[in-house]
């Protein structure tokens, strides 16, 4: 049935491209342009970062101009009235990018006042560069009409999103508007980019603007959507003659507060705690290209709270990360997947044994769920050679849950994590063709007897000269050293193939993925599960060229079988599952998009929902199929919606619903308020329940989950602003009937198990954070936090009952003010001067 599917599909999908391509007549494909050059020329003279270019040396500075529109209209050169013209120049100290954006009026700016590298409803430009000239690595400057920056970092990684934009940069800029457009000035110091050694040199360049109202975007040097990457098309900058980066030293010590409030209501323990906290973030220039980092006594007690919620899966909920030293500059660190940074400092590996220590008399006192970070470094950056090389280490303390005897008062500790270093190696080699080999190796070492783990894979990416044809891969092995009986290793093995067209209208990816049963990246990767044969298939194509009613449409195809690497004893399956997917994705000249989506998937046996080896779960066949629309989010009012359905064929009547609308108003360009209502009923679902007398039990269950998110923020300035987050996110599991799994993985009812175990779980939050950048680099930050959980086996179905109980619950409390000073060594060499 399967095949059957995926080759109608296929050929549906071939007969449409066959179709487009004989009924119409698209542009000739014509040979491609020679880059831009565009010649490097130095300042002489001094030049005042205020937004308006009127010092002499713009006069000398090399001028780029005729812009070449790229969305939604490929190749078009830009209005007259709209055009723009910039001018580029350096000097020993760093790199002046400034111009002049022409509008028809002001009204046609876009702009509004999001924060730091917040895009927003912005009219931007920015430059970017590749100063190796691998057409894999960049470094991005951005800024909006109101005088915002952002700034990222360009690199391949493994979801195909190539810009990092939590990598930050201190850097100057200014903007001045006018009846006419705005004017800009940018000056980015050698301290805020990575280059090599030569005495003269040659730097991949492209600039590029966006029109928000009209939704267009241009660059200096032209990009066509259909070649695979957006630097391998980039222009040059030439002649950079005799420029040394200066010494590169900051520090950004920190000084914290916290107040921290729950109503803990004990004798001895105090409801109301304060902690003092100081610190320092060291960034250092090994050389010219390299930089150490590293954080001294870290903390990060103001990051937002993670989005909790009720997991019935096997698998554990990946979270996003939000602390900054694991998330600035880290493309290096994600290449192959192996590194999840939730990792360090995350649950103790104990953490659930601890309950289990515990005699008659004696109680839990405490459980930390959290091990404390000592500190972290890293070194990264890139060889004149194309040699990236980045090392990652943290160390974190031993981890104790505290037991106290109910009648003596004693204490005792129980060691839930070891004193633990987890190291990253990461080498990663840029080739021609924008093509690429890595070696990584991850490490976790713990003290004492626990067991260490190491993980060591290579990564390959090809493409050919003409950059239409890629093919990659990685292979890995893990070992788990003192894991088995008697202090004996584990030694696992993975690898991924992949093969591809990524140029033209047309492009297709086949791939295969394998796993033995004793692989696993689980102690510092974010892992799942092993033992699997996964083949895989993608197709797409584009149409990117305005027609009357739309600007692009983009169709694709996919699909994947999986089975087991080994069979398991005892049991005869080794099927696991097969899916294929049909997506289409539309924008229309009124800049919405709107897409749909249809899903077939086969008969499965799931091996990880009985959380017992040698079980598995057969499921029947479903449907699915969704759509989504999304508004002109230039627009003072606009939402994105989705609904999505799936159908299982003849069992137990299962269906799923999920429904999501996000409404955004912008009131002006500082106050906007956002709200996304997510409905997510599932009726007749069976899953694992619970395991009675070595029995798995099943549910039939009705399995309802709403998630309410609000945003509001407000900005006084660039530089000072005011957000407001709250959410709740309430699931319930009403169970109806019981079963017991067989072997043969379907379920027998079971009329005998009266055991609860409903479940109604809230989880409610809030987030206000007052921030003030009061200097470049330097920020202080006000944050109340707000925390509520909830769980209990009695439903409420009652939406707004839920949300009353979960208020009237005992709530944690923290406010914090926390500041961040940004302190340049070749600044403060200049005020020592002056003094």
């Amino acid at each position: 049935m399967l095949k059957l599917t995926i080759s109608s599909i296929c050929l549906f999908v071939c007969t449409c491209v066959y179709a487009q391509t004989s009924k119409t007549n698209p542009p000739k494909i014509t040979e491609k342009a020679a880059p831009r050059l565009l010649e490097a020329k130095r300042a002489t003279k001094p030049v005042k970062i205020d937004g308006l270019l009127d010092e002499e040396a713009w006069k000398d500075a090399s001028l780029a101009t005729d812009y070449i529109e790229f969305r939604p209209a490929v190749g078009v050169k830009e209005a007259e009235e709209s055009k723009t013209v910039s001018y580029l120049m350096y000097t020993d100290e760093g790199i002046y990018f400034g111009g002049f954006c022409y509008e028809r009026t002001k009204d046609s700016i876009a702009r509004e006042l999001k924060g730091r590298d917040g895009f927003g409803m912005n009219d931007y430009i920015g430059i970017i560069f590749d100063t190796y000239k691998d057409n894999l690595n960049g470094f991005e400057y951005f800024v909006t009409p109101l005088n915002e920056q952002w700034d990222a970092k360009m690199a391949p990684n493994n979801d195909g999103n190539s810009e990092d934009f939590s990598w930050n940069a201190v850097w100057k800029s200014a903007v001045v508007m006018h009846d006419n457009g705005w004017s800009f000035e940018m000056f980015i110091p050698y301290g805020a980019i990575r280059f090599g050694k030569k005495e003269v040199q040659e730097w991949g360049v492209n600039m590029t603007r966006r029109r928000q109202k009209t939704g267009q975007q241009f660059t200096w040097n032209p990009i066509d959507p259909n070649v695979n990457g957006f630097l391998t098309q980039e222009g040059y900058w030439t002649g950079i003659t005799n420029i040394k980066p200066p010494v590169r030293l900051q520090f950004s010590p920190y000084f914290s507060v916290y107040g921290n409030h729950f109503p803990i209501n004990q004798t001895g323990t105090k409801n109301l705690t304060g902690q003092v906290n100081g610190g320092l973030d060291v960034k250092y220039g090994l050389n010219q290209a390299f930089t150490l980092d590293a954080t001294l006594i870290p903390d990060f007690g103001q990051v937002q709270s993670d989005n909790q919620v009720l997991n019935l899966s096997p698998f554990e909920v990946q979270f996003n990360e939000y602390r900054n030293f694991f998330t600035e500059g880290t493309e290096l660190f994600s290449k192959g997947g192996l590194f999840y940074s939730r990792r360090i400092g995350g649950t103790p590996i104990h953490y659930g044994q601890a309950a289990n220590q515990l005699s008659s008399s004696e109680k839990l006192l405490k459980n930390p769920s959290e091990s404390k970070l000592i500190n972290a470094s890293k070194i990264s950056g890139r060889t004149q050679s194309g040699l990236g090389i980045g090392i990652l280490n943290a160390v974190t303390k031993t981890q104790y849950a505290t037991i106290e005897d109910i009648n003596t008062k004693d204490q005792r500790k129980f060691v839930t994590d070891p004193l633990t270093n987890y190291n990253i190696i990461v080498l990663n080699q840029s080739m021609k063709n924008n093509s690429s080999v890595s070696l990584i190796n991850t490490n976790v070492t713990r003290s004492g007897a626990d067991y260490d783990a190491n993980v060591t894979a290579g990564l390959f990416d090809l493409n050919d000269k003409k950059n239409t044809w890629n093919v990659g891969g990685k292979f890995a092995v893990s070992q788990l050293m003192g894991y088995l009986p008697g202090g004996k290793n584990e030694n696992g093995y993975s690898h991924q193939l992949y093969f591809g067209k990524t140029s033209g209208r047309f492009n297709f990816n086949v791939w295969q993925e394998l796993t033995d049963t004793k692989y696993t990246h689980r102690d510092l990767g974010y892992f799942t599960n092993n033992n699997f044969l996964d083949h895989g298939l993608w197709m797409g194509y584009k149409w990117i060229e305005p027609k009357n009613w739309y600007n692009r449409i983009f169709l694709n195809v996919n699909g994947r079988v999986s089975k087991l690497f080994t069979p398991i004893a005892a049991v005869k399956e080794t099927y696991q599952t097969g899916n294929v997917n049909f997506n289409a994705e539309i924008q229309t000249k009124k800049l919405w998009w709107v897409g749909m989506f249809m899903g077939y998937t086969t008969k499965q046996n799931d091996f990880y929902e009985p959380r017992k080896t040698g079980l598995f779960f057969t499921r029947n066949q479903s449907f699915a199929l969704g759509g989504w629309v999304n508004s002109n989010q230039a627009k003072k009012y606009s939402f994105w919606s989705e609904i999505f359905a799936r159908r299982h064929f003849d069992f137990y009547d299962m269906f799923g619903v999920d429904a999501t609308v996000n409404q955004t108003y912008r009131f002006n360009s500082k106050f906007s308020v956002t709200h996304k209502l997510g409905y997510y009923p599932r009726f007749n679902n069976m899953g694992f329940t619970t395991i009675a007398n070595n029995d798995v039990i099943f549910a039939k269950r009705k399995v309802n989950t709403v998630e309410n998110v609000l945003n509001v923020k407000y900005s006084f300035t660039n530089m000072m602003w005011i957000t407001y987050r709250m959410r709740h996110y309430v699931s319930t599991v009403d169970n109806k009937a019981y079963y017991t799994l067989q072997q043969t993985g379907k379920l027998q009812p079971n009329n005998t198990f009266n055991g609860n175990v409903n479940q109604n779980a809230n989880f409610f939050n809030i987030d206000m954070v007052y921030t003030w950048q009061f200097a470049p680099g330097s920020f202080l930050n006000v944050v109340w936090k707000n925390s509520i959980f909830t769980f209990n086996r009695t439903i409420e179905r009652d939406y707004f009952k839920n949300f009353g109980n979960t208020l009237d619950a005992d709530q944690n409390n923290n406010i914090s003010l926390k500041v961040i000073y940004f302190l340049d060594y070749l600044d403060m060499k200049k005020w020592g001067k002056k003094k």
